[in-house]
């Protein structure tokens, strides 16, 4: 939005429009509500009064609401600017951070607790919400594999089949203690797995932090009845292998504390798990060929030492 003056005339009046600012102020607010968090936050930069309009905590906190129903009850989380900050922290997806344990990374505090705020639609509708809060201090957690549990075995029905491809996830993670908050998941999954025996549908939400460490968020859901069995996040790295509740919260840590990735996020996200996946791949037929060659060796071996065994026995 401009806040510069109405043009002169075409022919050459010295007329002047009214400007954006001339608006009565509860005017301009309804249409600054009508605006995106992307849009309403540019809007700010552009002039004292537009920032001081585009600050409006109730504009951020029906944006939030809309987005993500279950912050309505985490919201004495946030930072001091409230839902405006929760926006910008939660929202884009985070930059690949580098991993804690590199050489040179400053060794950042890991949370003590986490919440998580966690929204499923389906076809634009919501059909589910809820907040979980965990105790991330316990040794148990520290010691397991990463595993933050949104909805186990006992599930949900939809009041219509789901199809797994359009389903949307967002899961917020969110440091009580500083009030930090990450965007844990991708919008929409970027796969779907089946399993036949049962006939359930897996859909997998992904997020890299960087550091060869990735969230991966899992709705596990019958698409044929409706019924949702369990939505899940777990960490992993590049290897294909989980990684430890403390090895996950500082990676965690260390993508609240970088930068989030702007324009183009959707795109650089998508981009980066790419790479992600690649590398698993990768790996994964690297650590298969290698295991194959030593199966060969041993099978060489083993024959090898049953016809020594059988020229012994001959010539004996």
């Amino acid at each position: 939005m401009a806040s510069t003056r109405a043009e002169e005339t075409a022919c050459g009046g010295d007329s002047i429009g009214t400007v954006i600012q001339d608006l009565p102020s509860d005017v301009l607010g309804l249409v600054l509500r009508r605006l995106d968090g992307a849009s309403l936050a540019a809007t700010g930069c552009a002039c004292s009064e537009l920032r001081d309009l585009a600050s409006d905590p109730d504009a951020w906190r029906a944006l939030c609401l809309d987005m993500w129903p279950s912050v309505r009850d985490v919201v004495c989380h946030c930072r001091a600017a409230g839902y405006q900050a929760l926006y910008a922290d939660a929202f884009p997806f985070p930059a690949a951070a580098p991993s804690p344990a590199a050489p040179g990374s400053t060794s950042l505090p890991i949370p003590t607790r986490l919440v998580s705020a966690v929204d499923l639609h389906h076809n634009g509708v919501c059909i589910m919400s809820r907040v979980v809060e965990t105790d991330a201090s316990s040794a148990w957690f520290l010691g397991s594999p990463f595993r933050v549990d949104a909805l186990v075995q006992e599930g949900f029905s939809s009041p219509s089949p789901i199809a797994p491809d359009e389903l949307t996830l967002s899961w917020i993670l969110i440091d009580p203690a500083t009030g930090a908050a990450l965007n844990a998941s991708s919008r929409r999954p970027v796969s779907v797995d089946r399993t036949w025996l049962s006939g359930d549908a897996v859909a997998r939400f992904t997020v890299v932090l960087g550091g060869g460490v990735a969230l991966e968020a899992a709705v596990t859901c019958d698409d044929r009845h409706g019924h949702v069995r369990e939505v899940s996040l777990c960490a992993g790295d590049v290897e294909g292998g989980g990684v430890s509740g403390r090895d996950g919260l500082a990676a965690v840590a260390a993508a609240m504390a970088s930068p989030r990735q702007r324009r183009g996020a959707e795109e650089a996200a998508r981009r980066v798990y790419q790479e992600f996946a690649k590398g698993k791949k990768e790996r994964k037929e690297w650590k298969a060929r290698r295991e194959g060659i030593v199966d060969l060796c041993c099978s060489g071996v083993g024959a090898a030492a049953f016809l020594s065994f059988l020229v012994i026995m001959t010539f004996r």
